[in-house]
């Protein structure tokens, strides 16, 4: 079995069931399996998974043409999706799945009853959670399907080498297999039992470290996987092998595998043999562990291969298996196979091997092997040289880099310059040739900045290249004024595909800038020392008012002068800003108001406040704005002078005192205009009414006190009192 992680609690749980399709009973082609999960400290049970058959196919041999009609097995795979979520699965021991099935074929030579022995499927998996984090974990898919057979007398050896996505270390050992619970009248129960589970029961002479009969006896790589043994008995042998996973030293799972191994007598085959001869000629034969090829420009490097069976018609095959070497390997330029010892074909075959000029061991000695199989049952055999080398490709010398740039350096430079230059290489072996830009310090990215270089054609051993730096704002150092490198490298790239560098070219550059401050006049009246109180400006209606404001730059830089109300539009109060245009360095503008009714709206009974602010704004890369604010008023008209008068005579001698009026009314302001008089008798009866300015009330011949109340448009009101006398 294995489990691997999908995507958050979720996981698949895989069955790979080895189904003997000529001894094994149709009956005991499951269409599905239940796996049970059990916690491993305690043995409760969590969960049964149903795994249901999901594929049927035959595997294949090693060498199709070995074919036994004894030997067919179908690979029986079993899947499903299970959840492990953290709060469940969270115990330090961690967990198993088990699958329980009976039984075992009939026709096993190595332990007792096999009719009787059933087998359980096993596999132990961590929590997902370790140390309050989440910990992810994918078993291991361990050893391909065995469809092979073993020779009796000759050695069979068989890769069960599993894979880890997750790169964690697998160790591998003989195990005996598992029987479990399940019997021969309750085949397939409808659940596992939890662990502990029994183990098959060895024949005579075979034990866990003996499970196959030979010389040596069944064996496998703990660090490898690779199955190896010489059986010295046919039949037909169950054995157990075990994968246990570790991460960082810790045991984190393990996985149990049985397979079956059928050895036969099969007919004599005899291995192949292979001769190296390092000359274009001659008969010296190249030694193992004395001799050491070189490989050097200039030398040869070509070897023959003679290769060879005692067996007829034994069909040979040559191929490359590097030891302690990864770089390009050697390359058959002839035949690497055919057939020996047939009627019109030789006794001994030949190819060439070449290396390539690039072949290069780093001044240390590499190792291959040079390998020849036959097509014999039930594996082919093979003949090893073992070929020592040392390669050294053709000189080459990195390239040299030069620019133009200088000769006073460093380079100074302003915003609104460009920096440019050339960039020369030359390779004596005439390599193409790349140039590339850092910057020192790391922070100092030119690329990032505009820095571009523009490579032209290479001619021979020369390449140029053009480069280019617009300054702008963002190459001003903090502070201004430090220097900081251009680093240049160009690197070739050789005929081998090493890429040579050569020695950096720095150039140091100061990007200079500073920047006083301009200075703003005006003839609007001085600031206040208090920013946040501005000065007013108090104007009648229709009075013009004019302001002139000038700027200076001492850097002459580019300034623009600019004014804006404070919540308005300038012009629909009336102002207007005008500017002249001025040389670099200088800048002028001119405001004008014209107070009108549309700057004098009342605010809760008070004239409008319009605050404008005017800035002088210069172009450079850390601008300093100049600001002036003011603030304006229409004036209100003066109501200090309003005294109405508070009696009147009727019937007295003076005309002027005889009806109640008044000449010295508030003007009329804008919005604010005269609404109305009302004249009250002391028990708030309405006497009199009028709505213009101009009114005149005679006292209706009643002697005594009255109250008026005198309103305008926009609210506001007077109010007082007028005696009658008779």
């Amino acid at each position: 079995m294995d489990l691997q992680y999908l995507r958050g609690d979720t996981y698949q749980l895989t069955l790979n069931l080895y189904f003997d399709a000529v001894n094994g009973s149709p009956g005991a082609l499951d269409t599905d399996l239940t796996a049970g999960i059990f916690d491993k400290a305690t043995n409760r049970r969590l969960a049964n998974v149903l795994l249901p058959l999901i594929s049927t196919s035959f595997v294949s041999y090693t060498n199709p043409a070995c074919t036994v009609g004894s030997l067919s097995t179908k690979a029986l795979v079993y899947r499903s999706i299970v959840e492990l979520p953290a709060g469940t699965y969270n115990g330090a021991q961690g967990y198993y799945a088990a699958v329980e099935r009976c039984c075992r074929n009939v026709t096993i030579s190595n332990i007792i009853a096999p009719a009787n022995a059933a087998q359980t499927f096993y596999l132990e998996f961590p929590a997902v959670t370790r140390g309050g984090k989440t910990f992810r974990d994918s078993t291991p898919r361990v050893f391909p399907p065995l469809a092979d057979y073993a020779c009796l007398g000759e050695v069979f050896t068989y890769d069960f080498a599993g894979q880890d996505p997750d790169g964690d270390s697998l160790v591998y050992d003989m195990v005996t297999p598992l029987n479990g619970h399940s019997t021969p009248t309750d085949p397939k129960p409808a659940q596992a039992v939890s662990a502990p589970y029994t183990e098959v029961i060895w024949a005579a002479g075979r034990s866990q470290s003996n499970q196959i009969p030979g010389a040596p006896a069944l064996t496998i790589g703990a660090r490898t996987g690779r199955l190896s043994v010489r059986p010295t008995a046919t039949g037909l042998f169950v054995f157990g092998v075990r994968c246990t996973e570790y991460r960082q030293g810790q045991k984190i799972g393990e996985t149990r595998r049985d397979f079956q191994l059928q050895v036969l007598t099969c007919p004599k085959n005899i291995a192949p043999s292979l001769q190296l001869l390092p000359g274009t000629s001659g008969s010296a034969v190249y030694r193992p562990g004395r001799d050491t090829l070189r490989i050097v420009a200039g030398g040869l490097h070509c070897v023959r291969l003679r290769f060879t069976d005692p067996d007829p018609r034994s069909q040979l095959s040559l191929s490359l298996r590097p030891v302690s070497y990864s770089g390009p390997l050697p390359t058959f330029t002839t035949a690497t196979s055919g057939m020996v010892r047939a009627a019109g074909l030789p006794d001994t075959l030949v190819a060439s091997l070449c290396f390539s000029d690039c072949t290069d061991t780093k001044g240390q000695v590499g190792y291959l092997d040079v390998l020849v199989a036959d097509n014999g049952c039930s594996l082919p055999k093979h003949d090893t040289v073992h070929v020592a080398f040392i390669g050294v490709p053709p000189p080459n010398a990195p390239p040299t880099l030069t620019s133009t740039a200088g000769p006073t350096l460093p380079l100074h430079v302003r915003p609104g310059q460009t920096l440019a230059f050339d960039l020369i290489a030359t390779d004596a072996d005439s390599d193409p040739i790349l140039f590339t830009l850092t910057g020192s310090p790391s922070s100092f990215v030119p690329s990032a900045l505009g820095a571009t270089i523009v490579p032209q054609g290479q001619v021979g051993t020369t390449r140029r290249a053009r480069f280019t730096w617009p300054i702008d704002c963002r190459a001003i150092a903090d502070p201004p004024g430090t220097v900081r490198q251009l680093v240049f490298t160009a690197t070739s790239t050789t005929p081998c595909g090493t890429q040579l560098a050569s020695a950096p070219l720095s150039i140091p550059v100061i990007v200079d800038y500073s920047n006083v401050p301009p200075v703003l006049t005006s003839t609007l009246p001085p600031a206040s020392p208090a920013p946040a109180d501005p000065p007013l400006i108090r104007l009648p209606l229709g009075q013009p008012y004019t302001a002139t404001l000038t700027g200076f730059d001492a850097d002459t830089d580019v300034l623009t002068l600019s004014a804006a109300g404070q919540g308005f539009d300038l012009a629909s109060a009336g102002m207007r800003f005008t500017t002249t245009p001025s040389p670099a360095g200088q800048a002028s503008g001119r405001f004008e108001w014209l107070p009108g009714c549309d700057a004098a709206s009342v605010l809760n009974g008070k004239p409008q406040t319009l605050t404008v602010t005017f800035q002088l704004q210069e172009a450079t890369c850390r601008p300093q704005p100049q600001t002036r604010t003011v603030r304006f008023q229409v004036i209100d008209p003066d109501t200090a002078a309003f005294t109405p008068p508070n009696i009147i005579l009727p019937t007295g001698p003076n005309l002027a005192n005889r009806v109640f009026t008044m000449s010295n009314l508030p003007p009329d302001f804008c919005d604010t205009r005269f609404a109305g008089i009302k004249i009250f008798s002391r028990w708030g009866r309405l006497v009199y009414e009028s709505g213009d300015r101009n009114f005149h009330w005679a006292g209706e011949n009643a002697a005594g006190i009255y109250y008026y109340l005198l309103t305008f448009t926009t609210g506001r009101r007077f109010k007082g009192w007028v005696e009658v006398v008779q």
